[in-house]
């Protein structure tokens, strides 16, 4: 056991220095335009943040083509699509000596079918029912296609940097892009891009790579990988294991530990592949954290399942992990890593969403729904509701998507 606690700094091994171990993950904050540029109501959310206390902050997902969105106002970097506002956006999340990295996404096939007739993906694998109602057959990948998306990648990570954000995040979970080449339920091509654990990260390494070539080795580059994907036959522990092995290896600066995807939503709590042994120690991760602690040195963040102050500690302090990655938490209480840092024992106020039907709950993503309109109100300057009504929020989105939306993906 060590003495690093939620209080202390945290050194990258591109030198940077994050003010303490506390680190907002990744949420889709769909606030841009209709043409996928930044806006005023992300300054004020992020300001928000960054005032909340938080070391470290990552923007929800930034895309590398408008053709190709994870929900209709995603933010965009992309040739072509200057965006004026991103140098204030990145000013005020930096507030409060707080780092802001972009966290840069292509969604591959999870591009919902009313933004996405023909989404592409390593092969031309569909999801599975009933989220393959949601989602159009994807078209396999050419390899001029996959060395372009790497060239947007990378480009991403440099208007990141120009624009004043302090760092980058690979969103390599979670189901996307990245996610789907790892797999190999998802994968199945027979080139160089598939096959093999080797050949199906060549698509992330490659990536990271192009990165690095455009940022320089002083500026953060990170990832959020699965532990797992929790589903039979696709990315395995021990693959994931390797990955970061391969990549801490080629100098990434901090690697983000989640789990599970659309298809097996483990990192919102849900299922049962999370022993019960797992949810007491709060953290749903770390058993593998402890496990890959011993081949890497790089560092971790866990994000997944964390509540209260001591246990949050007690990771930190066994050599689990190096930060603690919150989502939900600081969704609903924007305040809750300084009262974290306050080293008093604080307990998160999250609970799982239900809006008491059983086939709404299966068909609408309530863990993206109902936080998501938390982040609205802040970026109005307003405060989150924690009690807000789960079913209207649900059914706000049905109505959304419409009646015959709800009868196509209507659980079996």
């Amino acid at each position: 056991m060590s003495t690093i606690k939620l209080t202390n700094e945290l050194k990258l091994p591109c030198g940077a220095v994050i003010k303490n171990r506390i680190g907002k993950s990744a949420m889709s904050e769909n606030l841009g335009t209709k043409e996928h540029l930044s806006t005023d109501a992300l300054n004020t959310l992020y300001a928000r943040w960054a005032n909340g206390g938080s070391g470290l902050l990552i923007t929800g997902n930034i895309m590398i083509d408008r053709t190709a969105l994870g929900e209709p106002r995603n933010v965009v970097f992309e040739k072509g699509n200057p965006d004026l506002n991103l140098k204030e956006w990145a000013k005020a999340g930096t507030q409060n000596n707080t780092h802001l990295w972009t966290q840069i996404n292509h969604p591959g096939k999870q591009t919902p079918k009313f933004l996405s007739a023909n989404p592409v993906a390593p092969s031309a694998i569909g999801l599975k029912p009933p989220l393959n109602k949601l989602f159009n057959q994807p078209i396999a990948l050419t390899e001029k296609e996959i060395y372009d998306l790497i060239e947007r990648y990378a480009y991403a990570a440099k208007v990141s940097k120009e624009s004043g954000f302090t760092g980058v995040q690979i969103h390599g979970a979670h189901g996307y892009l990245v996610s789907q080449f790892l797999s190999p339920l998802h994968n199945q091509r027979t080139d160089q891009w598939g096959g093999t654990i080797e050949n199906r990260m060549r698509f992330v390494s490659h990536v990271y790579q192009a990165m690095r070539k455009e940022v320089g080795n002083e500026f953060p580059v990170s990832i959020k990988l699965n532990s797992a994907d929790f589903q039979k036959g696709g990315f395995t522990k021990e693959e994931s294991m390797t990955v970061v092995q391969r990549l801490s290896e080629q100098g990434m600066d901090l690697i983000e530990i989640s789990g599970g995807t659309y298809e097996a939503p483990v990192m919102t709590g849900k299922g049962k592949t999370i022993k019960e042994s797992t949810q007491k120690r709060e953290a749903y991760f770390i058993d593998y954290c402890e496990e890959v602690r011993k081949i890497v040195k790089t560092p971790i963040m866990l994000t997944g399942g964390f509540r209260t102050s001591k246990i949050m500690n007690e990771a930190l302090a066994s050599g689990a992990c190096d930060m603690i990655g919150l989502a939900r938490s600081v969704a609903v209480n924007p305040n809750f890593p300084n009262d974290l840092l306050s080293e008093k024992n604080v307990e998160s106020s999250v609970k799982q969403l239900t809006t008491g039907l059983k086939f709404l709950d299966n068909i609408v993503p309530l863990e993206i729904v109902w936080y998501s309109e938390q982040l609205k109100l802040m970026s109005k300057g307003k405060n989150p509701e924690p009690n807000m009504s789960v079913l209207k929020a649900a059914l706000s989105t049905v109505l959304h998507i419409g009646m015959q939306g709800l009868k196509k993906v209507r659980a079996k």
